[in-house]
């Protein structure tokens, strides 16, 4: 008895302490994953309290039960804002006032070769905006057959899992490849004119992913400074890719904070986009965030291309006026302090991008 209340009260401590470490301003891999398996934390909670449950009326099961029902009621709190019980942010298109684009987003994995794969998707989905991350030159040789179909391409292949591409039969202006915070992470901005004649601004973005061993100032940075720029930007705008973060950690809140972004997965579901390969440890990390002038006509996580990511598909309109369900909090001077010191200390990273060798 004594030896399974022992490894009961090492387990439960291990899921409180995964559910506390969010709250630590703490821009590290070895914190920040705690953000991620909010699902699979609560699915051991839940099992763990069911032991417990058969463990009463002993004391230490009744104080781990406690423990155990704090881990589930602060995990669910923070999982049900992307489900239908929660409001949505972004308001559904009711199919009048604007005409709908859209988008397919995919990580396509770099060392993965079914390109066939993905283009057989797109045959099938026809989207007017194709949104990759992950490409070499490779990848963008084999996607020739594409190309009839988009006329306006901007392409950044690159060998570190950091390339990216944008395939569109909207027209595009302004398009740049930006490298806003390290040398070897490119981005894109570029103006978009939709179906109907209205332009806004897209940015695509595929930031570091965090890993224990190393800190998330890349990725925090990056964040930051895309949520700077849309903020700054004359057009509406959408930000789009694999962010390599989850909807609900510490650093997209603030990005929707400091941009006034909308995440079209309130109110909606997880649409879990990573990892296709394990049904079990998967989590929403390539998404969409757009102004408030915008409405979601559809959301998808759409069918394996042999990556680690599902693609996405994005479908939207752009809207004359400025409407959300559930507003985004606005910027505290708290957000600014931290945000100007993370990009600071963001610029004097000296390394290779995290990952740039996974994929060799």
């Amino acid at each position: 008895m004594f030896l399974v209340l022992l490894t009961l009260g090492v387990l439960t401590l291990i899921v409180a302490g995964m559910t506390l470490a969010p709250l630590l301003p703490i821009a590290h891999g070895a914190v920040r994953a705690c953000e991620f398996p909010r699902l699979q934390i609560m699915a051991v909670a839940a099992l763990l309290a069911v032991v417990s449950l058969f463990l009463l009326p002993d004391p230490l099961a009744i104080g781990l039960l406690v423990v155990q029902g704090a881990v589930l009621l602060a995990q669910g709190y923070v999982c049900l804002r992307y489900t239908r019980l929660w409001q949505v942010q972004s308001l559904p298109f009711d199919g009048a006032g604007a005409a709908v684009f859209r988008m397919v987003a995919a990580n396509v994995k770099m060392s993965n070769r079914r390109y066939g794969a993905l283009i057989y998707l797109l045959a099938d989905q026809d989207p007017d905006m194709v949104i990759l991350v992950e490409v070499d030159a490779a990848w963008l040789a084999a996607l020739a057959p594409i190309r009839e179909r988009y006329p306006f391409v901007i392409e950044q292949p690159q060998d570190n899992a950091y390339g990216m591409a944008l395939f569109s039969r909207l027209p595009l202006t302004d398009a740049t490849v930006r490298f806003r915070l390290m040398e070897e992470v490119p981005s894109i901005r570029a103006s978009v004119e939709t179906p109907d004649g209205q332009r806004f601004a897209l940015y695509v973005i595929h930031p570091e992913p965090p890993v224990p061993h190393a800190d998330t100032l890349g990725r925090d940075g990056e964040l930051i400074l895309t949520a700077e720029d849309t903020k700054e930007d004359d057009l509406p705008a959408v930000v789009a890719g694999d962010l390599n973060d989850v909807a609900w950690s510490r650093s997209t809140r603030r990005f929707q904070r400091l941009s006034g972004l909308l995440d079209p997965r309130v109110g909606r579901g997880f649409f879990n986009s990573f990892d296709a390969r394990n049904r079990f440890m998967r989590w929403p990390l390539d998404h969409l965030f757009h102004d408030a002038r915008f409405r979601v006509a559809d959301l998808a996580r759409l069918p394996a291309i042999g990556s680690d990511h599902f693609p996405m598909l994005f479908a939207l309109a752009l809207m004359a006026d400025e409407a959300s369900g559930e507003t985004p909090e606005a910027a505290d001077a708290d957000d600014v302090q931290e945000a100007a010191e993370v990009v600071a200390e963001a610029k004097t990273l000296d390394r290779k991008p995290i990952g740039s060798d996974w994929e060799n």
